[in-house]
């Protein structure tokens, strides 16, 4: 717990990049990759499926190549692990991205969700919070969810 908080503190510092990390702390990449990861295991379970889903999300959007995807989902897990919350997350991502681009980011949560075939309560009540932290209208998750099946 202190040490989740001194890194917090030391990377919240401008010009003082986290020592843990090879990517910029303050990097929304990691922001958006922290949700789906956190989305990805709400059923208790990281399945194949479901990051082989996120690594080929982070290919597709976040224009990185292979070694690149793994190192922002490794760097995304470990931020995630060290979160309080997921507001933390969903704080950057609203301040940096647009209403476009987060309508983007609930149809990559509902591709990762979606990934394993399985769809239980929740990843709903989770997938439902984090669209509302992200500032979206139930509309555009609907839409969201239809576009990514």
């Amino acid at each position: 717990m202190f040490e989740a908080l001194r890194r917090l503190v030391s990377d919240s510092v401008p010009g003082s990049a986290g020592a843990h990390s090879r990517v910029p702390p303050h990097d929304v990449r990691i922001a958006a990759c922290a949700l789906l990861v956190e989305l990805a295991c709400a059923d208790g379970q990281f399945s194949d499926e479901e990051q082989h889903r996120i690594l080929e999300i982070m290919q597709r959007h976040f224009g990185v190549d292979a070694a690149g995807a793994k190192e922002l989902l490794a760097e995304a897990a470990a931020a995630n692990r060290d979160a309080v919350d997921h507001f933390v997350f969903t704080r950057q991502v609203v301040k940096e991205y647009n209403v476009g681009q987060r309508i983007v980011l609930a149809e990559l949560m509902w591709q990762v969700v979606l990934a394993d075939g399985d769809f239980d309560e929740q990843e709903a009540y989770l997938i439902r919070k984090m669209a509302n932290l992200l500032e979206l209208e139930p509309a555009y998750l609907s839409q969201a969810r239809k576009s990514a099946e």
